[in-house]
């Protein structure tokens, strides 16, 4: 099977007249139909709220869209907090799901009003030394340990994860934070990544109701809100069936109603943390075939590299590609797909078939739109893309510019050398 790209060779033979590759390019209707799609599935629970993963896609212009359809931030640094409170994202529509955090940036998030989620016990005595006193909502992270199964095997292996309380340092904390004046709970658990099975959330939900349960009857602590997280996945291969989230809503519904309904905890509100889920299909890196090399292997060399998309590095993560114009060919060539990284993991596709490839072709990475500009870095002195957004009346906007060799330079500053190069830059013509 293929995957259709939502940009189109000619729409992407305009936009480089203006935006050389490589690019990242966002689809805008598709962001807003999920997302509409989304608070649907959910519409059931008066409480409902998902929280974008800011770590997946943190593009302010993005994530505005996205609140218009009354999402909220799901933050992990001091950055990822400055950005919500930029775009006037505070108090409830922050969720602060961190570890090992710097008591600076718990003390922001509490500053903005934010739900700290605790990520140990410890952590507890820890805010009330930063703070004073501890906020009067506060949430914990689960990890139950062991490993997550579903009826399709081992999902993942939260007895190896770094994050959250254990079943035993859970109820103690709740004891603790009432003890200490904290008047709202809420629940929290992350236990598998990019699930592509509609089972995932209900599974996950019955699990947490009934911890819920538990906790109410032997701390006499009500939660009020239960947070799936994210783990929602997405189809990077197009021979994967991708998630139903009305499907995965309904779940969660029967099991609220089978678990929480019958315990008295009918108010209770569900929240979510996806970011892959709500951005990742509506992400491409655009980039063009400028090299290829006939050796022990056939090779296509591109503008971008891993850092524009380190996944398929770092992870040997799958991403489809489609050569633009070439969508109707047969897929008769095997190329490894590479950039310019000196490292040999450097490669977007190995042994794949596509069409063949001339140089001069312009082809999109799919499902970029998480995990995907976020993750990129510097690494031989490469720059960071420039980020477009594909509007619904089909004109581009850039919403990042790429950054340039002063970006580079700039954390020099206070040094001869910095002086010497910002001279020495301006004299280069590229």
């Amino acid at each position: 099977m293929s995957k259709l790209p939502f940009v189109t060779k000619e729409q992407v033979e305009e936009i480089v007249k203006t935006y050389p590759t490589p690019f990242h390019i966002y689809d805008e209707r598709g962001i807003r139909q999920n997302a509409q799609a989304v608070q649907e599935a959910f519409a059931w629970n008066k409480g409902f709220k998902e929280y974008f993963a800011v770590k997946a896609c943190p593009n302010p212009f993005l994530i505005q869209i996205l609140h218009e359809y009354g999402v909220g931030c799901d933050c992990s640094s001091l950055t990822e907090l400055m950005l919500s409170d930029a775009l006037g994202l505070v108090g409830d529509d922050i969720m602060f799901s961190s570890n090992e955090t710097p008591a600076e940036e718990y003390a922001y998030c509490a500053k903005l009003g934010g739900i700290i989620n605790l990520d140990d016990i410890t952590h507890i005595e820890f805010v009330e030394n930063i703070l004073g006193k501890l906020p009067e909502t506060m949430s914990c992270r689960y990890n139950p340990g062991g490993v997550f199964q579903m009826s399709n095997g081992i999902m993942d292996n939260p007895g190896d994860s770094k994050y959250g309380f254990t079943t035993e340092q859970l109820f103690e904390g709740y004891k603790i934070l009432r003890e200490k004046g904290v008047k709202h709970f809420g629940l929290h658990a992350f236990l598998a990544s990019n699930t592509v099975t509609n089972e995932y959330y209900p599974q996950l939900a019955k699990q947490l109701f009934e911890l819920a349960v538990q906790i109410k009857e032997k701390v006499g602590v009500q939660i009020e809100f239960i947070n799936l997280s994210g783990g929602v996945g997405i189809t990077y291969d197009p021979d994967q069936t991708a998630n139903d989230i009305r499907v995965i809503g309904e779940g969660v519904h029967k099991v609220y109603d089978e678990v929480l309904v019958p315990a008295g905890m009918g108010e209770t509100a569900i929240y979510t943390e996806m970011g892959r889920f709500m951005t990742g299909p509506y992400g491409a890196l655009v980039t063009q075939a400028i090299h290829e090399k006939h050796t022990y292997k056939e090779y296509i060399g591109v503008d971008a590299c891993a850092v524009n998309l380190m996944r398929p590095a770092m992870y040997g993560a799958y991403h489809h590609i489609t050569v633009l114009g070439k969508e109707d060919m047969p897929c008769d060539h095997t190329y490894d797909v590479v950039g310019s990284l000196c490292e040999n993991n450097d490669k977007f596709a190995i042994d794949r078939k596509l069409p063949g490839i001339d140089k001069g072709d312009y082809l999109v990475i799919h499902d970029t739109g998480a995990h995907g500009y976020a993750m990129g870095y510097n690494y031989n002195g490469k720059l960071k893309s420039a980020e477009l957004l594909l509007k619904e009346d089909g004109s581009v906007q850039l919403i990042r510019r790429a950054e340039t060799p002063q970006d580079y330079f700039a954390t020099l500053d206070g040094f001869k050398v910095y002086e010497a190069l910002k001279e020495r830059i301006k004299t280069i013509e590229i």
